[in-house]
């Protein structure tokens, strides 16, 4: 069983002043104490593998942090440089022997730079109007992706690829094909468990999962259905805040926490965990006590990932033969934030036929990183060569992972060198599996 870390330190959560800014400096060079300096996470770290920089490092990063944190750096565009070139990808805390927690130093840092910056940026800017006004908007959003959804069926994306700056070109490219609006309807508010009853979850849907990814949310719910449980979907949730957490927006990170600690309250007392599909999300909701306090408590405790706790609860599934080679590839939040490695290969081992197949270093980064594709597109793409290169090799007809991004910039990749492997969450070939 995997739990939420112990909450060691609140970060403030009041809107940004200059005691805001002090608590957070405070907070940031209490735990960069931690980091010895060893070296051990160099190795693991995918920007200083492709740069070979200390500064791109974790142990360089965090002794910026702990340079402006002290009041003697020198030069703080470095750090903002290198605290949004880090991925965020946390496979320095698995290496790590000191037990430093770098990606909540990191989003405190983040959160400082942002405090700091003067003058209109417009990448700032659009980042912070699709983050705050778009993608926790469950309305705008829809009506977003709808649009999304008519570019694509007119061809104007592949236009847009050929005619625009090569920048936002690419950016069509990462965009997997929007579902039908029929697809993309909310699950039902409640789903009766099938057979013998052993329990009831609640199901978290997220802000892009129900978009994007809403065949995702409703394998689980089958899946979940036909392993005896009741699944509730608590109508009043929304965005767990990762994203915006990442980009140093932590004040409206935690505001969104609180939404969901208050969406699940009532429900709380008589479900087992609340469920979730994106590892993104479920890491982000762990921290929820970190976040906000005791308020985020009961919420924290309760999360699981759906591969985590169907593995954790021995989900008996009457599984029919899938024959297929799959390579599970491990999503940076679900191993390095949650540690959550050998409950996918349990589950996947399980259906009958199906070959689980091993490519070189699956643990590895493949440089989705929330948006980071988006705002650092060129390193993103280093980084995700090396994940290419081993899935060319191994060859797989499918290539399973538990996140959105990882799926979207897999695709992508994949597509890109012209190979035609399907991409899909482990819950899909549990729930095609399963069917009676």
């Amino acid at each position: 069983m995997t739990t939420p870390r112990t909450t060691r330190s609140t970060t403030p959560s009041t809107t940004p002043t200059t005691s805001y800014r002090g608590a957070l400096e405070k907070a940031l060079y209490k735990e960069s104490l931690d980091c010895v300096h060893c070296g051990l996470c160099l190795q693991s770290c995918p920007t200083y593998r492709v740069t070979g920089r200390e500064t791109a490092s974790p142990r360089g990063r965090i002794y910026l942090m702990r340079g402006l944190a002290e009041g003697r750096l020198e030069d703080p565009s470095l750090l903002a440089e290198e605290a949004f070139a880090c991925l965020g990808c946390r496979a320095c805390e698995t290496a790590c022997p000191s037990g430093v927690q770098y990606g909540e130093i990191l989003e405190q840092a983040r959160a400082i730079v942002r405090d700091s910056e003067n003058g209109f940026r417009i990448a700032t800017f659009l980042e912070r109007f699709a983050l705050r006004g778009i993608v926790p908007d469950r309305k705008r959003l829809r009506l977003f992706v709808s649009l999304l959804s008519i570019v694509q069926r007119l061809g104007l994306d592949r236009l847009a690829a050929l005619i625009l700056p090569k920048r936002i070109g690419e950016m069509t490219t990462l965009l997997p094909k929007i579902p039908k609006a029929t697809e993309r309807r909310r699950m039902p508010s409640r789903t009766p468990a099938m057979g013998t009853k052993r329990g009831r979850v609640a199901l978290f849907e997220g802000c892009v999962m129900p978009e994007f990814f809403g065949r995702v949310n409703d394998a689980a719910r089958l899946v979940l259905a036909r392993a005896g449980y009741e699944v509730i979907v608590p109508e009043s949730q929304g965005c767990c805040g990762a994203l915006q957490a990442h980009s140093g927006d932590l004040e409206f990170a935690h505001g969104l926490a609180r939404k969901n600690a208050r969406a699940f309250s009532n429900d709380l007392g008589s479900v087992d965990a609340i469920i979730v599909t994106s590892a993104g999300c479920s890491a982000a909701l762990r921290e929820a006590e970190n976040w906000i306090g005791e308020e985020g408590g009961p919420l924290a405790i309760r999360v699981r990932d759906v591969l985590e706790f169907l593995d954790e609860v021995d989900a008996e599934l009457p599984f029919t033969s899938l024959p297929k080679r799959v390579c599970y590839d491990d999503a940076c939040h679900l191993i390095h934030a949650q540690g959550i490695a050998d409950a996918p290969r349990r589950l996947l081992s399980g259906i009958p036929d199906l070959k689980l197949i091993s490519h070189r270093d699956p643990e590895a980064c493949c440089g989705a990183a929330g948006i980071y594709n988006l705002t650092n597109p060129e390193m993103s793409k280093q980084v995700l060569q090396p994940k290419l290169d081993a899935l060319a090799d191994a060859a797989p007809d499918i290539v399973a992972t538990a996140n959105p991004g990882c799926a979207m910039q897999l695709s992508s990749g994949l597509s890109g060198r012209g190979l035609s492997m399907r991409i899909v969450h482990p819950i899909e070939l549990l729930e095609e599996a399963s069917r009676s």
